[in-house]
């Protein structure tokens, strides 16, 4: 059996997995948000470590595990969150800044005009936006008492998700290839942490994790640390690029989109990296021995998270899985726009101002349009992301594998397929991200082929597009309407 820890931005999911890639045993658990203040989003990394601990104890049970048949740990994980902690306790030293936080707003905007874009968009394929860990790491060591000393002296360090959860299970401070992609502070040319970045932001180069490939070994869990298995964690990748693994993408050109927290367009831009187009990112997908595959990626901050904020914010619906017959009931949005700019807009339009909006209220107006406005916003961001792909690519979508929890929402894939006008395909394992962990870890522990996970992927639902072209054109020319009405809300 393979174990894929899956930790994201709301919860934590376990997988388990046998040597075929059947799935045998699942669970999950949601953990706390918090918000200090407006913009800001953290989480508190002692608490995803209990609770991906636990829920990894009761998917090993689900499955019937025993000590022995556990032959390796697959971790995927939000990127760009950053943790900090005492090596010498494994004690969080703050809690964690999620991807999310805008709260490095304005240092942003401050290196940006000290003329530092050009440097970091070549040598990390990103943008100077809060989004990525860099300017949190500078953020905590500015601001957190005593911090600064400690990280100077070795008695703090950084880390994303996966390295906080590696170092917890095996004691080891490493980090993957993918997810070191994603700091500000790491070349992806040269495959290393850069001098200048890390000087260019405070951050001391002891304190950041060893990089490693994303397939081999990073360490071996102790008995106590993974309920009496101890075996080697032989995959690491952030989510999205698990996931393009988990789709079978394994090939340059080939692409999908996850729908998680936010949702994320990703296509195989193989072992060279591409320069890095308006409105997108260059990024690592993952390393395997001495080869680097590279990706183009389209980052969307809020979709799922949208869905979440209905039910807990709004409390407009009691469950995520409400909202497909709410839509259904309706004709059409009747011009109801929601922009879910709730942490900034990502690509392609990189404003961390930006800030969520709903425009064309009437009196007639209820539960159901906000809902379908949602839905809708989920597909149209997606059609905004694929359009700079296309672009930048030259070459035309013939179709979008979709992964993710709102793949189980049939309306919004029927409604995703006519807003891009190509099928979008989901495949049987739909929780791909978690598959993709594991067959990392399984091909970092021997068990699997590359070859085995391009023909072990299978097609589950394909949704043809069945919209006219004027009523495409004309819903998303009001999109974009509505777009540009959340644009620069927060003041810089």
């Amino acid at each position: 059996m393979i174990l894929a820890i899956d930790q994201g931005t709301t919860g934590s999911t376990c997988l388990v997995f046998d040597t075929d890639g059947e799935l045998q045993g699942r669970a999950y658990r949601e953990f706390t948000q918090h918000f200090p203040k407006p913009g800001w989003v953290e989480h508190d990394a002692a608490e995803i470590w209990d609770v991906t601990s636990a829920v990894a104890g009761e998917a090993l049970d689900d499955a019937g595990v025993a000590v022995g048949e556990l032959l390796a740990v697959g971790i995927t994980n939000q990127r760009e969150t950053v943790c900090v902690w005492d090596p010498s306790t494994g004690e969080p030293l703050h809690h964690a800044l999620v991807w999310q936080d805008r709260r490095t707003a304005g240092r942003c905007d401050d290196l940006r005009r000290q003329g530092h874009e050009a440097m970091v968009r070549t040598r990390t394929g990103l943008m100077l936006d809060p989004y990525f860990s860099g300017t949190k790491i500078e953020w905590l060591l500015q601001n957190v008492d005593g911090l600064a000393q400690k990280a100077a002296e070795g008695r703090a360090v950084f880390g994303t998700i996966d390295s906080w959860l590696t170092f917890k299970l095996t004691g080891e401070h490493v980090t993957d290839q993918s997810n070191a992609s994603r700091t500000l502070l790491y070349d992806i040319t040269k495959g290393a942490w850069d001098d200048e970045l890390c000087a260019m932001l405070g951050v001391p180069m002891k304190a950041l994790p060893t990089v490693l490939p994303s397939i081999g070994t990073f360490g071996t869990t102790t008995a106590d640390t993974l309920h009496g298995h101890a075996v080697p964690v032989a995959g690491i990748a952030g989510d999205q690029q698990a996931a393009l693994y988990g789709q079978a993408c394994l090939d340059p050109g080939m692409g999908k989109n996850t729908y998680g927290t936010g949702s994320f367009v990703l296509m195989n831009a193989g072992t060279t990296p591409p320069p890095t187009p308006p409105g997108l990112l260059t990024t690592v997908a993952w390393g395997i021995g001495q080869r680097t595959v590279y990706a183009l990626e389209a980052a969307i901050f809020v979709t799922g998270a949208a869905v979440q904020w209905l039910r807990d914010g709004l409390q407009i619906i009691e469950r995520a899985s409400d909202t497909e017959a709410m839509a259904k009931s309706l004709d059409s949005n009747d011009g109801v726009y929601l922009v879910p700019a709730l942490t900034g807009l990502g690509s392609p339009h990189w404003d961390p101002y930006a800030r969520g909006t709903i425009v064309g209220l009437t009196r007639g107006t209820g539960r159901a349009h906000i809902v379908r406005a949602t839905l809708e916003a989920i597909a149209y961001q997606t059609v905004d992301a694929v359009r700079a792909m296309e672009r930048a690519s030259e070459t035309p979508l013939t179709e979008l594998k979709a992964d993710g929890g709102a793949t189980a929402n049939a309306w919004l894939m029927q409604f995703q397929a006519d807003m891009l006008g190509v099928p979008v395909v989901v495949p049987e394992v739909h929780e791909t991200t978690a598959l993709g962990a594991a067959l990392l870890a399984g091909v970092g522990a021997g068990v699997f082929s590359q070859q085995h996970i391009v023909t072990s992927w299978r097609e589950r639902t394909r949704y043809e597009p069945a919209m006219g072209d004027d009523e495409r054109d004309a819903l998303l020319a009001d999109w974009q309407r509505a777009v540009q009405r959340s644009r620069g809300w927060v003041q810089a």
